[in-house]
């Protein structure tokens, strides 16, 4: 029996007939195939066709045309049934299969996959973050391999189309929505110059290591309290950083610098991350700004100045009134020093 196959293909690729003159209802008549030869790789199966009593021969493991381009397979038959005693032939037949394999042009692979690197983010732009490696499977057609960029969610890479080096087109970000645990996956492409081109596929992650590039901030930014409360704790501020150890907390609270002596609040560290705003004395109804500024750890540390919009409202029967407070407090101090500038402009 002659078959052809592609490679790379499984299935049936052809049909042993047999002839028996025993009655086709019984195990007499049944017969069963059996591959007793050339078949190391176990890549061939044959089943019995119940119907017609034919042997299908099938491809189970895809073949590769460089490995071999040809196969023979060497094949028993026999019945369900054994044969009576004292017959003069023997209980089975023999057929030989020869087997020709067709090449077909397949995709390069890259080596490893996925391909696998650890980077800083924020690395200038234009650093070269791999050289990915793909090899043609074909390796009797001698044909030349071409890159490109497939999948590159944030648009921060690109690939040399004639060596694969990788290089960065924009600042890498570890806090960008496009980084998972860290990682950012992007997928190249290694084309070949067949006739049609083949295509493969190879995916990178790039491990992205934290540096301090994002300033803490502050919450909550707005506080109320009433004109004539007994307790002066405002309140609790945190703070959070989108970075990672050690380039967040413990974070330093510092009340900003302002203009004139009069500070009638002061800031109070409670841990690493939090702090607690408390009025020295009771305010008049007013807006007041708290600029605050939150100190990282990182090295250098970041700083971010963050205005508090503490209202101060008038209370009664436990309910809050802070419709009067819409116009911003501004200190007796800076008052004074306004009207004696222009009392000094009007009279020099």
């Amino acid at each position: 029996f002659q078959a052809t196959v592609k490679e790379g293909v499984t299935g049936v690729i052809v049909n042993l007939t047999v002839g028996d003159r025993d009655d086709p209802a019984t195990g007499a008549w049944r017969a069963v195939y059996t591959i007793i030869n050339g078949n190391p790789g176990q890549s061939f199966e044959i089943h019995t066709n119940p119907q017609t009593n034919e042997g299908m021969l099938s491809v189970v493991k895809p073949l590769d045309y460089e490995i071999s381009a040809f196969h023979t397979l060497l094949i028993k038959v026999e019945n369900e049934d054994p044969l009576i005693p004292d017959i003069a032939y023997g209980p089975s037949s023999t057929a030989t299969v020869q087997i020709t394999v067709e090449d077909v042009n397949e995709g390069p692979v890259f080596h490893p996959n996925p391909m696998t690197v650890t980077k800083q983010e924020n690395i200038p732009i234009g650093s070269v973050v791999l050289t990915v490696n793909a090899t043609d499977p074909d390796t009797l057609q001698h044909q030349t391999i071409r890159y490109s960029v497939y999948k590159d969610p944030a648009s921060w890479l690109e690939i040399n189309p004639a060596n694969g080096t990788i290089s960065t087109t924009a600042i890498l970000d570890r806090e960008s929505p496009h980084v998972q645990n860290n990682i950012y996956t992007a997928l190249f492409l290694a084309i070949d110059s067949g006739n049609p081109p083949a295509t493969g596929t190879g995916t990178l992650h790039i491990t992205l290591e934290d540096v301090n590039d994002n300033v803490p901030s502050l919450y909550p930014t707005l506080a109320k309290v009433c004109d004539d409360a007994k307790d002066l704790k405002v309140v609790v501020l945190g703070a959070s950083d989108k970075d990672l150890h050690p380039n967040t907390d413990p974070f330093k609270f510092e009340l900003s610098k302002q203009s004139g002596p009069e500070k009638p609040w002061r800031i109070t560290k409670l841990n690493n991350t939090h702090a607690q705003v408390i009025l020295l004395q009771n305010l008049k109804k007013a807006n007041y700004n708290i600029p605050i500024s939150v100190t990282d750890s990182g090295k250098p540390p970041l700083t971010n100045v963050t205005e508090l919009k503490l209202q101060v409202c008038s209370c009664k029967k436990s309910k809050m009134d802070c419709s009067a407070s819409d116009a911003l407090h501004i200190s007796m101090t800076l008052i004074l020093l306004s009207l004696f500038s222009l009392f000094c402009k009007s009279f020099p």
